[in-house]
């Protein structure tokens, strides 16, 4: 347990050349209106979920951060309890996981005084929220999809009930020792929580272990223990956790998680025949889609806008008219140069869409604030009203890899991220994520809806596989360019 150790601000909280507000939000809070997100200012303790009891964990004593050894220390003590969870108790977050109204209305109703604030506070004040997962999850060599498959999908909402979804990140620690985070997406975007997860990963190996597998120092022989919550959850808000759970499991049963290691080729060989790296994956999930669907769709592409103050995204649309030419193309099977130029079209209007997008000339924030003014005005635009319903059948994400000085995948292969993602945006549609690793290694991450007929992750993420080697045939790389 070597997540909490003292970091300087400027690995862990800071992006140079730019800083995101974003690293200062922590929790979203539910009301009949709207959620809102709180920020604490300061937060000594975390909030720890294991076998239906919630605990809360000081990380601070003597006036100093725990060390390793001794957060072990509050974990192993943890994990020692026996206790039963109090009625109501163990599926409790499952309000977090549901609708938001019915959460808001049960906040108000069961959790607004008494011992059920002050466990309720206890919670959405903590720095984040730590779930000891009691199910197995981890990498196997000798069954890659349907492992992965299945970490993404936990990760991605365990039981519904045992994440605490309103907290800015919950961190999952699997029985095995296997770990992952699942991260709340209001309050910030993907980079912000990866850029700490790369720490995390940096410095585990350095922090090390003993022999017999425990932290590195000693217990603290006065260390005061775990705190258990202690709930009085009446049989009325019972029923509004089971409604809410009932909602959650639908939703969750429903999707499609499937994740890719394309190890063919990577950044280093796309890189060889002058190409962008974002602008290739890209364009081939563009001819992965038409392949997989037979025809072209909206598709949304985040870009980071860190240039600016408070600065979230922008939308790439690269489902461009050079993009659909180069994948007619392709499907034409015309000549290799003719498709090999339409490619270099297509790639160099990609990159000149992602350069507006980051630099805040893109269209689709300026379009929302004139909804926004639209609202505010009391008038009605059917333009508005039509670009900003059209759905985002194909959302699309790079999470960057920010901080390669910590990192030499070659050397400790064991460092290696499978990256994040994320749901279908909607019903009928794909959403994928992916992370460029090294040179030699691109993450896929792919989800859709089990209950569409349009879709399957599992067969688009095959066209994504031979899309790629498609686009790098049409080089012709030699030898020597190929190492």
């Amino acid at each position: 347990m070597t997540l909490l150790q003292n970091t300087p601000k400027d690995k862990t909280f800071f992006l140079s050349p730019t800083v995101s507000q974003l690293y200062l939000y922590l929790l979203a809070i539910g009301s009949s209106q709207s959620d809102t997100i709180q920020h604490m200012n300061e937060s000594k303790h975390i909030a720890v979920y294991h076998k239906g009891r919630f605990f809360k964990v000081w990380m601070f004593y003597d006036g100093r951060l725990l060390l390793p050894r001794e957060i072990e220390q509050q974990m192993e003590r943890i994990l020692a309890d026996k206790s039963e969870p109090s009625p109501g108790e163990e599926k409790l977050a499952a309000l977090t996981a549901g609708e938001r109204t019915p959460w808001a209305k049960a906040r108000d109703a069961h959790f607004s005084r008494g011992k059920n604030k002050l466990c309720l506070d206890a919670i959405e004040k903590a720095a984040f929220f730590v779930t000891l997962d009691d199910t197995e999850q981890r990498y196997d060599a000798d069954n890659k999809v349907k492992s992965l498959d299945s970490y993404a999908k936990s990760l991605l909402h365990g039981k519904c009930y045992d994440r605490w979804f309103d907290k800015s990140f919950n961190m999952i620690i699997y029985k095995n020792g296997t770990m992952g985070l699942n991260a709340e997406h209001s309050w910030a975007d993907a980079p912000i929580v990866g850029h700490l997860w790369e720490h995390v990963l940096s410095m585990d190996p350095k922090l090390g272990y003993t022999e017999e597998g425990h932290c590195h120092g000693k217990q603290h022989p006065n260390l005061p223990g775990p705190q258990r919550l202690q709930w009085d959850i009446s049989a009325e808000c019972q029923e509004v956790i089971e409604s809410s759970l009932t909602v959650a499991r639908a939703l969750a049963d429903d999707v499609d998680c499937h994740i890719i290691p394309f190890n063919e080729f990577g950044k280093g060989l796309i890189k060889n025949c002058r190409t962008s790296p974002d602008a290739f994956i890209q364009i081939a999930l563009q001819l992965a889609h038409y392949r997989d669907k037979g025809k072209f769709c909206l598709t949304y592409e985040a870009s980071m806008t860190r240039l600016f103050r408070e600065g979230r995204t922008e939308t790439v649309r690269s489902c461009t008219v050079e993009t659909c030419d180069f994948v007619r193309a392709m499907v034409r099977d015309e000549t290799r140069e003719e498709r090999l130029r339409l490619l270099k079209v297509a790639a160099e209007k990609h990159q000149n869409m992602y350069r507006l997008a980051m630099t805040g000339e893109g269209i689709d924030r300026h379009l929302f604030c004139l909804y926004v003014v639209s609202k505010y005005l009391g008038e009605d635009s059917a333009f508005l009203k039509e670009v900003l319903s059209e759905p985002w059948r194909l959302s699309t994400s790079q999470t960057p890899l920010q901080q390669v000085e910590l990192f030499d995948l070659v050397r400790h292969p064991e460092l290696v991220s499978s990256g994040g993602g994320f749901g279908p945006v909607a019903d009928d549609g794909y959403g994928v994520s992916y992370i460029i690793l090294g040179d030699s290694l691109i993450n896929f991450h792919i989800s859709s809806k089990f209950s569409s007929p349009e879709t399957d992750s599992h067969r688009f993420g095959s066209h994504i596989r031979q899309a790629m080697v498609d686009l790098l045939n049409l080089f012709q790389l030699n030898d020597k360019e190929k190492k």
